[in-house]
């Protein structure tokens, strides 16, 4: 047995509900200025489209006005952390607040004008990707279909406002402090995954600036988040000289590292002080536990609604950079002698 799907219905189905043209239903419905709408006649025309479960077509608003009420966030490669979910939970809801859509775009993995002309085809009202996204013939492309750009990344772009996320901040944080803490022999984990390589080279060079001309020799390390890849790593510190100070990049990185550095007992922190990355409940539930650079939330959504919204309506793009969050360490037994493990206290490091 077949079911034919219900057709929406349309303001012509309305008028002839409601006994009037198509040109009041319009009025009504748009609420169009100067419209000399009897009040009967609004109240008529607003019950037969509440009683027809009448919803307003996206795609003629677009034409209507030259664009949706659709803000894209273009998804990344990466999945999304609990961190930036939140945040575009938060965001979402702040622009439905004030008439926007937020909708998640897939695809991560195109760019320049391939991207832009998928994103261009909903007629969005603005647009927010990752900077390393944006050619500058993509930015082209969105100025001439009226679409707002808006980048995200670690770093602010030049030509566009840019919802920032300072990485090269949290390697900094995490290097500052494993060379207060008397580290001169430091590791920075950078991900080998291809989609995780630009942030992670960021806060890597963040452990470069903080330790440059402080006597610390820096070393870096590519790893795959593996269990394998971190029990290589740790062999091959056995074999090169092991490191007193290490960045895990994040803390999964970092969780892992740990791992396998107690497997073949070194002490952490006596004998090597360790560090990961975006504070997860993770931290807390390692032995030792886990120094973490959090991400402090320096921007609320609604904060961020607001700025998109005034981008929409035309506001210069001056001062418009957000930075949404910043580093801040947050100090546990991996990497403070003051809170030395003492579980690992008593073993000697040694290869498997």
């Amino acid at each position: 047995m077949s079911a034919t799907r219900p057709r929406p219905p349309t303001i012509t189905d309305i008028a002839r509900h409601a006994g009037v043209s198509t040109a009041t239903v319009s009025y009504v419905l748009n609420d169009t200025p100067g419209a000399r709408i009897p009040e009967a006649t609004r109240r008529r025309v607003s019950e037969a489209a509440e009683e027809m479960g009448y919803v307003p077509h996206a795609s003629a608003r677009s034409l209507r006005t030259g664009r949706s009420d659709l803000v894209v966030y273009a998804m990344p490669a990466v999945t999304l952390g609990p961190l930036a979910a939140r945040f575009l939970a938060g965001l979402a809801d702040e622009l439905q607040d004030r008439g926007f859509t937020l909708v998640l775009h897939g695809d991560g993995a195109s760019r320049g004008v391939n991207a832009a002309r998928r994103w261009a085809r909903l007629r969005p009202a603005a647009v927010i990707a990752e900077g390393h996204r944006l050619t500058r013939a993509a930015k082209d492309l969105m100025r001439r279909s009226g679409t707002v750009l808006v980048a995200s990344g670690g770093k602010a772009d030049p030509d566009l406002p840019t919802l920032v996320l300072d990485h090269r901040g949290m390697g900094t944080v995490a290097g500052r402090h494993l060379a207060e803490q008397g580290c001169r022999d430091v590791v920075a984990v950078v991900p080998a995954e291809p989609a995780l390589k630009e942030m992670g080279e960021a806060r890597a060079e963040g452990v470069a600036a903080a330790v440059t001309g402080s006597g610390v020799a820096l070393r870096r390390a590519e790893m795959r988040e593996t269990p394998e890849d971190a029990s290589r790593i740790v062999q091959e510190w056995f074999r090169d000289g092991l490191p007193d100070g290490v960045f895990g990049y994040n803390d999964e990185h970092a969780g892992l590292l740990l791992s396998a550095l107690i497997d073949t007992g070194v002490d952490v922190p006596g004998r090597l002080r360790l560090i990961g990355g975006d504070d997860l409940p993770l931290c807390g539930m390692l032995r030792p536990r886990l120094t973490s650079v959090a991400l402090k939330a320096e921007c609320a959504p609604a904060e961020a609604a607001e700025r998109l919204v005034s981008l929409i309506a035309g506001a210069d793009r001056a001062e418009q950079d957000l930075n949404l969050w910043t580093p801040e360490l947050r100090i546990r037994e991996s990497s403070s002698s003051s809170q030395s493990s003492q579980s690992q206290s008593s073993r000697s490091p040694r290869p498997s």
